[in-house]
Protein backbone atom coordinates (compact mmCIF):
# COMPACT_ATOMS: atom_id res chain seq x y z
CA UNK A 1 0.00 0.00 0.00
CA UNK A 2 2.86 2.38 0.79
CA UNK A 3 4.51 1.56 -2.54
CA UNK A 4 1.20 2.18 -4.29
CA UNK A 5 0.85 5.60 -2.67
CA UNK A 6 4.44 6.49 -3.52
CA UNK A 7 3.90 5.46 -7.13
CA UNK A 8 0.72 7.55 -7.38
CA UNK A 9 2.52 10.56 -5.91
CA UNK A 10 5.54 10.09 -8.21
CA UNK A 11 3.29 9.88 -11.26
CA UNK A 12 1.42 13.03 -10.22
CA UNK A 13 4.64 14.96 -9.64
CA UNK A 14 5.97 13.78 -13.01
CA UNK A 15 2.80 14.95 -14.80
CA UNK A 16 2.79 18.39 -13.19
CA UNK A 17 6.53 18.92 -13.64
CA UNK A 18 6.38 18.02 -17.33
CA UNK A 19 3.35 20.25 -17.91
CA UNK A 20 5.10 23.13 -16.16
CA UNK A 21 8.34 22.67 -18.13
CA UNK A 22 6.49 22.52 -21.46
CA UNK A 23 3.85 25.16 -20.73
CA UNK A 24 5.62 27.63 -23.04
CA UNK A 25 4.73 25.26 -25.88
CA UNK A 26 1.30 23.84 -25.11
CA UNK A 27 -0.38 26.92 -23.59
CA UNK A 28 0.11 29.20 -26.65
CA UNK A 29 -0.75 26.26 -28.92
CA UNK A 30 -3.93 25.62 -26.96
CA UNK A 31 -4.98 29.25 -27.34
CA UNK A 32 -4.09 29.33 -31.05
CA UNK A 33 -6.08 26.17 -31.82
CA UNK A 34 -9.01 27.45 -29.73
CA UNK A 35 -9.08 30.63 -31.82
CA UNK A 36 -8.90 28.61 -35.04
CA UNK A 37 -11.77 26.36 -33.96
CA UNK A 38 -13.89 29.40 -33.11
CA UNK A 39 -13.21 31.04 -36.47
CA UNK A 40 -13.77 27.91 -38.57
CA UNK A 41 -16.37 25.92 -36.60
CA UNK A 42 -18.25 28.78 -34.97
CA UNK A 43 -19.48 28.96 -31.34
CA UNK A 44 -18.82 25.99 -29.12
CA UNK A 45 -15.06 25.56 -28.99
CA UNK A 46 -14.85 22.82 -26.37
CA UNK A 47 -16.55 19.44 -26.59
CA UNK A 48 -17.33 18.05 -23.14
CA UNK A 49 -18.19 14.40 -22.68
CA UNK A 50 -18.65 12.24 -19.60
CA UNK A 51 -15.93 9.59 -19.30
CA UNK A 52 -14.78 7.13 -16.64
CA UNK A 53 -11.63 7.73 -14.62
CA UNK A 54 -9.83 6.08 -11.72
CA UNK A 55 -12.00 3.42 -10.12
CA UNK A 56 -14.60 3.94 -12.84
CA UNK A 57 -15.61 7.31 -11.39
CA UNK A 58 -17.09 9.68 -14.01
CA UNK A 59 -15.58 13.03 -14.97
CA UNK A 60 -15.97 15.55 -17.80
CA UNK A 61 -13.38 15.11 -20.54
CA UNK A 62 -12.40 18.22 -22.53
CA UNK A 63 -11.56 18.15 -26.24
CA UNK A 64 -11.79 20.63 -29.08
CA UNK A 65 -15.03 20.29 -31.03
CA UNK A 66 -14.47 18.53 -34.35
CA UNK A 67 -18.03 17.74 -35.42
CA UNK A 68 -20.71 20.07 -36.71
CA UNK A 69 -24.39 19.74 -35.86
CA UNK A 70 -25.41 19.32 -39.50
CA UNK A 71 -28.81 17.62 -39.91
CA UNK A 72 -30.84 16.15 -42.74
CA UNK A 73 -34.21 17.42 -43.97
CA UNK A 74 -35.93 15.46 -41.19
CA UNK A 75 -33.91 17.10 -38.44
CA UNK A 76 -31.72 14.07 -37.76
CA UNK A 77 -27.98 14.41 -37.31
CA UNK A 78 -26.01 13.37 -40.37
CA UNK A 79 -23.61 10.39 -40.10
CA UNK A 80 -20.34 11.13 -38.29
CA UNK A 81 -18.24 11.13 -41.46
CA UNK A 82 -20.42 13.89 -42.93
CA UNK A 83 -20.14 16.09 -39.86
CA UNK A 84 -16.35 16.31 -39.77
CA UNK A 85 -15.13 19.15 -42.04
CA UNK A 86 -11.65 19.19 -43.58
CA UNK A 87 -10.30 21.51 -40.85
CA UNK A 88 -11.51 19.14 -38.14
CA UNK A 89 -10.01 16.13 -39.93
CA UNK A 90 -6.63 17.87 -39.92
CA UNK A 91 -7.10 18.69 -36.24
CA UNK A 92 -7.72 15.03 -35.45
CA UNK A 93 -4.87 13.84 -37.67
CA UNK A 94 -2.48 16.04 -35.70
CA UNK A 95 -4.11 15.04 -32.35
CA UNK A 96 -4.41 18.74 -31.52
CA UNK A 97 -8.07 18.16 -30.68
CA UNK A 98 -6.80 16.40 -27.54
CA UNK A 99 -5.01 19.49 -26.16
CA UNK A 100 -7.83 20.56 -23.78
CA UNK A 101 -7.49 17.22 -21.96
CA UNK A 102 -4.27 18.62 -20.50
CA UNK A 103 -6.64 20.66 -18.31
CA UNK A 104 -8.02 17.34 -17.03
CA UNK A 105 -4.45 16.39 -16.14
CA UNK A 106 -3.98 19.64 -14.23
CA UNK A 107 -7.22 18.97 -12.34
CA UNK A 108 -5.96 15.52 -11.35
CA UNK A 109 -8.68 13.63 -13.24
CA UNK A 110 -6.23 12.23 -15.77
CA UNK A 111 -2.53 11.51 -16.18
CA UNK A 112 -0.37 12.22 -19.21
CA UNK A 113 -0.06 8.45 -19.71
CA UNK A 114 -2.62 5.76 -18.98
CA UNK A 115 -5.53 3.88 -20.53
CA UNK A 116 -7.75 6.15 -22.59
CA UNK A 117 -10.91 7.28 -20.71
CA UNK A 118 -14.00 5.64 -22.15
CA UNK A 119 -17.76 6.11 -21.91
CA UNK A 120 -19.61 5.19 -18.67
CA UNK A 121 -21.98 2.98 -20.66
CA UNK A 122 -19.08 0.58 -21.32
CA UNK A 123 -18.56 -0.23 -17.62
CA UNK A 124 -21.08 -3.10 -17.39
CA UNK A 125 -19.69 -4.58 -20.62
CA UNK A 126 -16.14 -5.18 -19.34
CA UNK A 127 -14.89 -8.53 -18.15
CA UNK A 128 -13.31 -8.56 -14.68
CA UNK A 129 -9.87 -8.47 -16.29
CA UNK A 130 -10.73 -5.60 -18.63
CA UNK A 131 -12.13 -3.61 -15.72
CA UNK A 132 -8.61 -3.53 -14.20
CA UNK A 133 -7.80 -0.71 -16.64
CA UNK A 134 -9.49 1.56 -14.07
CA UNK A 135 -6.87 0.79 -11.41
CA UNK A 136 -4.87 3.79 -12.68
CA UNK A 137 -5.90 7.23 -13.90
CA UNK A 138 -6.77 7.43 -17.59
CA UNK A 139 -4.23 9.11 -19.85
CA UNK A 140 -3.96 11.54 -22.73
CA UNK A 141 -1.89 8.83 -24.40
CA UNK A 142 -1.09 5.25 -23.46
CA UNK A 143 0.45 1.90 -24.25
CA UNK A 144 -2.44 0.97 -26.57
CA UNK A 145 -2.14 4.31 -28.39
CA UNK A 146 1.48 3.74 -29.38
CA UNK A 147 0.74 0.14 -30.38
CA UNK A 148 -2.01 0.77 -32.89
CA UNK A 149 -4.48 3.24 -31.40
CA UNK A 150 -7.88 3.07 -33.18
CA UNK A 151 -6.71 0.37 -35.58
CA UNK A 152 -6.65 -2.16 -32.72
CA UNK A 153 -9.62 -4.31 -31.75
CA UNK A 154 -11.23 -3.40 -28.44
CA UNK A 155 -10.04 -6.67 -26.90
CA UNK A 156 -6.45 -5.94 -27.91
CA UNK A 157 -6.66 -2.38 -26.55
CA UNK A 158 -7.81 -3.67 -23.18
CA UNK A 159 -4.99 -6.23 -23.10
CA UNK A 160 -2.50 -3.39 -23.61
CA UNK A 161 -4.26 -1.30 -20.93
CA UNK A 162 -4.02 -4.06 -18.32
CA UNK A 163 -0.40 -4.74 -19.29
CA UNK A 164 0.34 -1.06 -18.60
CA UNK A 165 -1.34 -1.28 -15.18
CA UNK A 166 0.90 -4.22 -14.26
CA UNK A 167 4.16 -2.81 -15.65
CA UNK A 168 3.96 0.95 -14.96
CA UNK A 169 7.16 2.88 -14.27
CA UNK A 170 8.19 6.50 -14.83
CA UNK A 171 10.60 5.17 -17.45
CA UNK A 172 7.74 3.49 -19.30
CA UNK A 173 5.75 6.75 -19.24
CA UNK A 174 8.71 8.62 -20.74
CA UNK A 175 9.04 5.97 -23.45
CA UNK A 176 5.32 6.17 -24.29
CA UNK A 177 5.41 9.98 -24.46
CA UNK A 178 8.42 9.94 -26.80
CA UNK A 179 6.86 7.36 -29.12
CA UNK A 180 3.55 9.26 -29.02
CA UNK A 181 5.28 12.41 -30.25
CA UNK A 182 6.77 10.51 -33.19
CA UNK A 183 3.45 8.87 -34.08
CA UNK A 184 1.56 12.16 -33.84
CA UNK A 185 4.01 13.76 -36.25
CA UNK A 186 3.46 10.83 -38.63
CA UNK A 187 -0.34 10.78 -38.02
CA UNK A 188 -0.32 7.00 -37.51
CA UNK A 189 -3.34 4.96 -36.39
CA UNK A 190 -5.75 7.88 -36.03
CA UNK A 191 -8.88 5.98 -37.00
CA UNK A 192 -10.15 2.60 -38.06
CA UNK A 193 -10.64 1.95 -41.75
CA UNK A 194 -14.07 3.26 -42.74
CA UNK A 195 -14.66 5.05 -39.44
CA UNK A 196 -13.92 8.71 -38.60
CA UNK A 197 -13.72 7.66 -34.94
CA UNK A 198 -13.24 4.38 -33.12
CA UNK A 199 -16.10 1.89 -33.43
CA UNK A 200 -18.22 1.61 -30.30
CA UNK A 201 -17.46 -1.15 -27.81
CA UNK A 202 -20.30 -3.69 -27.61
CA UNK A 203 -18.88 -6.13 -25.09
CA UNK A 204 -16.87 -9.31 -25.33
CA UNK A 205 -18.12 -11.07 -28.44
CA UNK A 206 -15.64 -13.94 -28.41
Amino acid sequence: MVQGRCAILAKRIFDLALLALTSWIWVPLLLLVALSVRLVMGPGIIFVQRRCGLGGRPFDLYKFRTMTNAKDEHGNLLPDQLRVPAFARRLRASSLDELPSLLNVLKGEMSLVGPRPLLPEYLPLYTAEQCRRHEVKPGVTGWAQINGRNRLTWERKFEYDVWYVDHWTIGLDIRILCVTLIKVLCAEGISQDGHPTAERFRGDVR
